[in-house]
């Protein structure tokens, strides 16, 4: 096991080993859902750790929060100058517990499930396959589709550090 620091958020290293998790998460998304770049750039998005989020987006589960807001482009007042915003609010508390309590978890494996998890959110809202404010049982089945479709995205890699991750019994589904 490598000598990590579990008492703060993620050291250097680990937020490299995120960045790069969050290079193919990205690129496994738009293969699966033929995404060009283009359309990313029209549901923009970006990824925060624990030292840069705000107070009211740091939570005790899960692995990571996903937040929307209303961006305006600038110098413009029209509404239809609005579009959705989204934010990856990355829990290293929690992720860092989970590593330290599951041996056989590698880290970089679990960057790449949580931030798949997440872009496959940001895909199914950005396309109205299911609404962002949605009551608690509509969510809870939402957490089952999106699990499902990333352990199908994520088999396709066969990489043998993934079966631990994909066979995790700690991923939440509420």
């Amino acid at each position: 096991m490598k000598n990590y620091d579990f008492q703060r958020g993620f050291n250097e290293k680990q937020i490299s080993h995120m960045h790069q998790a969050a290079d193919i998460a990205e690129e496994l998304v738009s293969n699966n859902y033929q995404l060009s770049s283009r359309q990313w750039q029209k549901t923009p998005y970006e990824i925060k750790t624990l030292v840069e989020l705000e107070h009211n987006e740091i939570v005790d589960i899960p692995y990571a929060q996903l937040v929307r807001y209303q961006a305006r482009k600038k110098r413009s007042e029209l509404s239809s100058a609005c579009y959705d915003y989204y934010k990856i609010c990355v829990q290293d508390h929690n992720i860092l517990s989970a590593y330290k309590n599951n041996q056989g978890i590698n880290l970089f494996s679990f960057f790449l499930y949580i931030i798949t998890h997440e872009l496959i959110h940001i895909v199914r809202f950005s396309r109205y396959l299911h609404l962002f404010h949605a009551t608690e049982h509509e969510r809870f089945i939402e957490e089952k589709k999106v699990h499902r479709k990333t352990k199908e995205i994520l088999r396709c890699l066969h990489m043998a550090s993934l079966k631990p991750v994909l066979e995790f019994k700690g991923w939440q589904m509420n």
